[in-house]
């Protein structure tokens, strides 16, 4: 109720403006409502054309003339672009027409009142993949629209300046030319805005590029006899105009002229303008042989027209059939999955559903080992009519064997009946093979070696497997069912088999896990001072089973864990190369040598002077030897008393330069804090160093 009064507040605000213009200001707001509830709600929409799923279906060739607009509607509509402006938008005693675009272009159209102050508004979609109802909720579907309070023609125009028109007078009656789409379905919505004059209007399109006219002319497709042959099933080639069709089935004439048609009907026409087929009804049943319908101008002064008045030429002619009545047989079985637990069969003629018995009974299956039927139904249209019986086994067979179906009186007192009252003879039977299941599971070996591992995969074949596809996790795959694949990285490796018999199939992965490789490392110093002793750990991975150390000291070692080793101090910086041999249980050897810097001294101390002339020697300022100090701050001062320089690493070194600027010669001093590693202890350090130039 909320949004009836909504759209009603928005109505009048609509045609506030024009109630001014027309002298109306002294009606009331309640008065106009009334107007508006009495019109716009008097009734819903239930004529063909007033709602979107029943759309005119109209032609670019064509004047579509609409004499009267019944009051209806009021359904809103979303229109993008027009969200803001206070106005209610909506399929106010509404017509709805639906066009096909056959040639991309841009659309024209005009829309000419037949009172020349009536204010009709518009709205095109394009409906393609959606239901016609979307419309009312989908905002994607908008295309154009115009809602302008303009009374007099409205539509499309090559020189508008906008697709979209919102409601009001600042907005004109024409839009821009929407461009549409080859093979895309589209809904014109014209809504009447005036509420106190009912004339309706002329609908012409014209200007535009774009093709909205079926270039197919109008035939029969093909004929069909139905049962006895008292009734002609007759299909049309595309949809035609249900207003062309005679319903005394004048429009048609049998070849053999003892018989006549008396009677033409479609079942699109009683819910849409449109059909595709006829059913004709003849004077009496048509014996067995050959016929044909012809085509001649009805009772109506027509033959059959298409959306766009074009007619089936008259004396057109479609062949048809009249065979003898027979029970319509078991036509085909659809072919059994894999461990199938239900079976479809296949009939020539529809099947009536109320003569399958629910319970199944109408069919036994013969075979070992024996099945039961559970059940039994058909896939039923409009008319309980079904091509096909879907009968439900009491379990799927698992196993290869032979079967056959076999049809029998039911539970019901019948076998099955077809669509014309035919009842198929019991004992018709269909026969199928079933195939066993099968597994993918497999078995696999492995073959370890030092640089790489061969697994074999195999594969037992059982129950007919004749398929199998193997893929590795490297992207690589195989068709066999034993093979070799090769490893040269070590780690998890995953594979997947599928494996077939031409009707069932299966899968199954594993994870392999290929624990051999053999890497030999372990953990050193980066330096030793004299008289530091130093212990070597092994960090080697793999079944290891022996460790050969060489330690630069001329010893070694064939412990997993070798004693501390000590060296003599060097009289200048040396390098010591360590080498680990391991072995594992395969007898597979992996080697690592790292070299460890041996230095003269690991005194701390500052040089008293420096000298950054670029010649390499003594061309920097730094802690020298600091190799056992953690969380060193150094920092240097000039003699005014600005740090010049500050740094927490060892290594780096002051260059006598501020941002680049070389610093003269003078006296700099300096600061030095660390912790010493091996004792603990926190050292504060002071004193002067002289830059030489």
């Amino acid at each position: 109720m909320q949004r009836f009064f909504i759209f009603i507040t928005h109505l009048f605000i609509k045609y506030y403006h024009y109630f001014s213009i027309m002298r109306w200001k002294t009606i009331p707001l309640i008065f106009v409502c009334t107007i508006l509830l009495s019109s716009a709600y008097a009734q819903p929409c239930i004529n063909l054309g007033q709602n979107p799923g029943t759309a005119f279906p109209v032609c670019g060739t064509s004047t579509f003339t609409q004499q009267t607009v019944p009051a209806c509607g009021g359904r809103l509509i979303p229109v993008p672009g027009c969200e803001n402006d206070n106005a209610a938008y909506g399929d106010l005693n509404p017509f709805w027409y639906k066009f096909t675009c056959f040639t991309s272009g841009t659309l024209g159209f005009t829309i000419t009142p037949l009172t020349e102050s009536d204010d009709y508004d518009w709205q095109l979609f394009d409906i393609t993949g959606h239901d016609a109802a979307d419309v009312y909720t989908n905002r994607s579907l908008y295309v154009a629209s115009n809602w302008s309070a303009h009374p007099g023609a409205t539509g499309t125009a090559s020189a508008a300046g906008s697709f979209t028109n919102c409601a009001g007078f600042d907005y004109p009656n024409k839009s821009k030319m929407p461009t549409l789409i080859e093979g895309h379905q589209y809904l014109l919505l014209v809504s009447h805005f005036t509420i106190t004059n009912q004339s309706g209007y002329k609908l012409n399109f014209a200007g535009g590029t774009a093709n909205i006219t079926d270039p197919k002319e109008p035939h029969l497709q093909d004929a069909r006899a139905y049962c006895d042959g008292t009734n002609v099933i007759v299909k049309l080639n595309k949809k035609m105009r249900c207003n062309s069709l005679a319903a005394d089935g004048s429009d048609f004439s049998v070849s053999n002229p003892a018989y006549s048609v008396i009677g033409a009907s479609a079942a699109g026409c009683f819910s849409g303008f449109d059909m595709d087929s006829v059913i004709l009804t003849l004077n009496s049943p048509l014996p067995a042989g050959n016929y044909s319908i012809i085509m001649k101008k009805g009772s109506d002064n027509n033959t059959l027209l298409d959306n766009c008045d074009r007619g089936i030429e008259e004396g057109e002619s479609i062949p048809f059939s009249v065979l003898p009545v027979q029970p319509t047989p078991m036509d085909s079985l659809t072919k059994p999955g894999c461990a199938p637990d239900m079976l479809q069969l296949v009939f020539k003629k529809p099947i009536r559903c109320n003569s399958i018995a629910p319970n199944g009974s109408d069919f036994i299956i013969n075979g070992s080992p024996a099945m039961a039927i559970a059940s039994a139904s058909g896939e039923c249209n409009e008319n309980n009519m079904s091509s096909v019986v879907h009968v439900k086994l009491s379990a799927p067979i698992l196993h290869n064997g032979s079967y056959a179906i076999m049809l029998r009186k039911g539970s019901d007192g019948n076998t099955i009946i077809d669509e014309c009252g035919e009842e198929t003879p019991a004992g018709a039977a269909l026969s199928f093979i079933t195939k066993d299941t099968v597994s993918a599971a497999f078995d696999y070996s492995i073959l370890y070696g030092c640089k790489v591992d061969t697994v074999i995969y195999s594969h037992n074949g059982a129950n007919g497997v004749n398929k199998w596809n193997w893929q590795f996790d490297d992207h690589t795959s195989g068709n066999s069912n034993q093979l070799q694949k090769v490893y040269p990285v070590f780690g998890h490796k995953n594979t997947t088999l599928v494996v077939s018999n031409g009707v069932c199939s299966d899968t199954a992965s594993a994870d392999i896990f290929l624990d051999n490789e053999l890497k030999a490392d372990f953990e050193a110093p980066e330096f030793i001072c004299p008289r530091d002793t130093t212990l070597y750990k092994d960090a080697s991975t793999g079944s290891i089973t022996s460790w050969n150390w060489s330690f630069g000291n001329g010893t070694g070692s064939f412990l997993k864990s070798p004693p501390a080793q000590s060296y003599q101090a060097p009289l200048t910086d040396q390098e010591h190369a360590i080498q680990l041999i391991v072995t594992n249980n395969l007898g597979c050897m992996d080697t690592i040598v790292k070299k460890v810097k041996l230095v003269s001294s690991c005194y701390i101390d500052i040089p008293s002077a420096f000298t950054p002339n670029g010649d390499n020697l003594n061309d920097y300022l730094y802690p020298l030897n600091a190799y056992k100090a953690a969380n060193l701050i150094f920092r240097v001062y000039n003699l005014y008393g600005q740090k010049v320089f500050e740094t927490t690493g060892r290594l780096k070194k002051w260059d006598g330069t501020i941002n680049g600027k070389v610093q003269g010669s003078g006296t700099y001093v300096w600061t030095l804090e660390y912790t010493h590693t091996d004792t603990g202890r926190r050292f504060h350090l002071k004193g002067t160093t002289t830059l030489i130039r």
